[in-house]
């Protein structure tokens, strides 16, 4: 269990001990690493700019938290140089995985280095990147697919309800596990029997997919995301051996009210991940579905040592 005593500043934010015993080997599925930015150089055309977020911080959460396992996630403004997120997970070892972007200039030998230092899946973010014809979505995740079911990874994506909705077919089909990002972004305010809900709950109880119950801030407008809670239930009860949690620490993606600059550093949310994780256990209010969520998945998805 997470120490506790007062809360903790990491990057400005401080973050609450978790209300609960949190298990041995429970993993925070879902982190990003920025920096040292003299290191790792932005892609041109990225879409935001962040400030420093480093492993030791992360690190220094995760503490806080009583985390022992992490994935992380290749953000996008790095475009598809993985190296400050490869680093990081070499770093941690036994304890990390990563999860990749890649283009077409990603050779066979990058992804078996990549394997190497721990990366299991591969990322195509279709909603930062704008994407909401599902034809070309469909030729992105086939094609990312294909390039990495030789090595047994997993495709992860990022995209609304309605893209889902539309690709269910191919989704269900694919010839990898399918990652579906922070609540499949289903509005919170609309309820689990909003349109699109329906074909995310079918593809979790055909065992094809898994969803992270993650940043519900990133689906709600409200303080605490409590009207997140009636979704995060109905998903973990379509299949609760196909649920995961993220922090989504550091939490990028801009504040609300405030107009994206690419040219400024754009600062993190300030959420407090204790809290959060605090939330999500209490919403599902059964500790052993809990374990199920932090522990036992993302140990089969993620290919963590026994």
């Amino acid at each position: 269990m997470a120490r506790m005593g007062e809360d903790r500043a990491i990057l400005g934010v401080a973050h609450s001990a978790p209300g609960f015993e949190v298990p041995a080997g429970a993993c925070d599925c879902h982190t990003h690493v920025f920096g040292p930015s003299d290191r790792y150089p932005l892609d041109p055309g990225r879409g935001y700019t962040p400030g420093d977020a480093l492993l030791e911080d992360l690190l220094a959460l995760h503490d806080r938290l009583g985390i022992g396992r992490v994935v992380i996630v290749h953000p996008s403004p790095y475009g598809a140089d993985n190296r400050a997120t490869v680093d990081a997970v070499r770093a941690l070892g036994d304890r990390g995985r990563g999860v990749a972007v890649i283009d077409g200039a990603t050779t066979d030998e990058a992804l078996r280095d990549m394997h190497a230092a721990g990366v299991r899946g591969v990322r195509v973010n279709l909603e930062s990147a704008g994407i909401h014809d599902p034809a070309v979505a469909a030729a992105r995740l086939s094609a990312a697919a294909a390039r990495v079911a030789p090595l047994g990874w997993h495709l992860q994506t990022y995209t609304g309800l309605d893209q889902i909705a539309a690709l269910g077919g191919l989704l269900g089909s694919l010839p990898v596990p399918l990652v579906v990002d922070h609540y499949g972004l289903a509005r919170a305010s609309a309820g689990p029997s909003q349109p699109g809900m329906e074909v995310l709950l079918g593809l979790l109880r055909s065992g094809r997919a898994y969803v992270k119950l993650s940043a519900p801030h990133r689906i709600s407008s409200l303080p605490d995301g409590a009207d997140a809670a009636p979704i995060a239930r109905a998903l973990a009860a379509a299949n609760p051996e196909r649920i995961l949690w993220g922090s989504d620490w550091p939490h990028p993606g801009g504040r609300p009210g405030v107009t994206r600059d690419r040219e400024r550093i754009e600062p993190f949310n300030p959420v407090d991940d204790g809290a959060a994780l605090s939330r999500i256990a209490s919403w599902l209010d059964d500790p052993a579905l809990v374990r199920r969520m932090l522990v036992e998945n993302p140990a089969r998805l993620y290919d963590f040592p026994a």
